[in-house]
C-alpha cells in the first residue's frame, strides 16, 4: 500500500472517539474510482464509525490518490475543538511523511466548506530531495453532534490533474 494511502487512513482515525449511531452520509464517487470496502472499526456495542474511501488507480492499476470520508457522532455534551483537531491531524501527516524520508510544508488552516457545513481546511506540500511527489488536503466539520472529515492525498501530477473531480465529489457530498 503506497505510503500516503497509510498517512489518510491515520489521519481519518484520529478522529474516532466518542462515537454512537448515525446515519451515514452519502458521497457520489467520481466515475472509474475502486470503491474499497472498510472494515469495521472496533467499537463499544452502542458506537458506530462511518468510513467510506475511494482509490484512483492510474492505467497500470496503481493507486495514484485516495479519498477517505469518515464520520463520527459526538457524545452529547462533548465540545469539539475543530482547529486543535486539525491541528493534531496536520503535525500527524507531517511526522509520517517525516519518518518516511519526505519533507512537508503546510498551508494554515483556513476557513472552507464541506457540503453544507462550515469548515476547516489545510493542505500539505510534501516533497523529496525538493521535488514535490504528493499533495493532501485535510477537511474537518462539526454538525450539531457529529463529526466529519474528508482526507484526499495522492501523486502530484494527479493530485493536480483530479482537481475537477474532487471538487465535485466535495459539492456532491451529503451530510
Amino acid at each position: 500500500m503506497p505510503f500516503f494511502v497509510k498517512a489518510a487512513a491515520l489521519t481519518c482515525s484520529l478522529l474516532l472517539c466518542a462515537l454512537a449511531q448515525a446515519a451515514e452520509p452519502v458521497i457520489a464517487w467520481p466515475s472509474g474510482w475502486q470503491v474499497e470496502a472498510l472494515p469495521e472499526q472496533p467499537a463499544e456495542p452502542s458506537s458506530k464509525v462511518s468510513r467510506q474511501r475511494a482509490v484512483k488507480n492510474d492505467a497500470g492499476g496503481t493507486p495514484v490518490l485516495v479519498m477517505e470520508l469518515t464520520m463520527t457522532e459526538v457524545e452529547s455534551g462533548h465540545a469539539v475543538n475543530l482547529q486543535g483537531v486539525l491541528l493534531e491531524m496536520r503535525k500527524s501527516v507531517q511526522k509520517d511523511f517525516a519518518q518516511g524520508g519526505y519533507q512537508s510544508v503546510c498551508n494554515r488552516i483556513h476557513e472552507a466548506q464541506l457540503s453544507r457545513l462550515s469548515a476547516l481546511e489545510t493542505t500539505c506540500t510534501i516533497t523529496q530531495n525538493g521535488r514535490h511527489v504528493l499533495s493532501q488536503t485535510l477537511v474537518a466539520a462539526l454538525d450539531a453532534d457529529k463529526a466529519y472529515v474528508l482526507s484526499y492525498a495522492g501523486q502530484a501530477t494527479a493530485y493536480a490533474e483530479s482537481q475537477d473531480e474532487i471538487l465535485a465529489t466535495r459539492n456532491s457530498l451529503k451530510l
